[in-house]
């Protein structure tokens, strides 16, 4: 398969696949002209990894899940360690994003929204 190939069916741009070889996420062999040859397994591990950036995943967790998904002796501990830590920093910003749609929504019924100057959006930013 070619890049566009791959990428298609993997979700990822080209661009993406590029980076994550450059990077060393992956390694995708190469032809003796120098192209790229993606088999079966290439795309399989970059449709996982297409699947846990979208889970909001970082790169180096998924570094860290590629290489527990690519071994057969690893502890699923292991992968849940990794899982937990991740949604708990979701949680965290779930909770920040609350609090800011909460003081967003405040803010702006508190507003006139009329032609005034007087603006209570713009007080309220000013004293935060």
């Amino acid at each position: 398969m070619n890049i566009g190939e791959v990428s298609q069916r993997s979700g990822l741009p080209a661009k993406t696949i590029r980076y994550y070889e450059e990077i060393g996420l992956v390694e995708i062999p190469r032809d003796p002209n120098g192209y790229r040859r993606f088999g079966e397994g290439e795309l399989e591990h970059l449709s996982f990894l297409a699947r846990a950036r979208g889970l909001g995943f970082s790169i180096e967790d998924c570094r860290a899940l590629l290489g527990l998904y690519r071994n057969a002796e690893r502890a699923s501990a292991d992968v849940k360690d990794i899982a937990t830590r991740h949604l708990e920093a979701i949680e965290v910003k779930i909770r920040d994003l609350s609090t800011m749609r909460e003081t967003l929504t405040s803010l702006v019924d508190s507003c006139l929204g009329d032609h005034s100057p007087t603006c209570a959006i713009l007080d309220g930013i000013a004293k935060s």
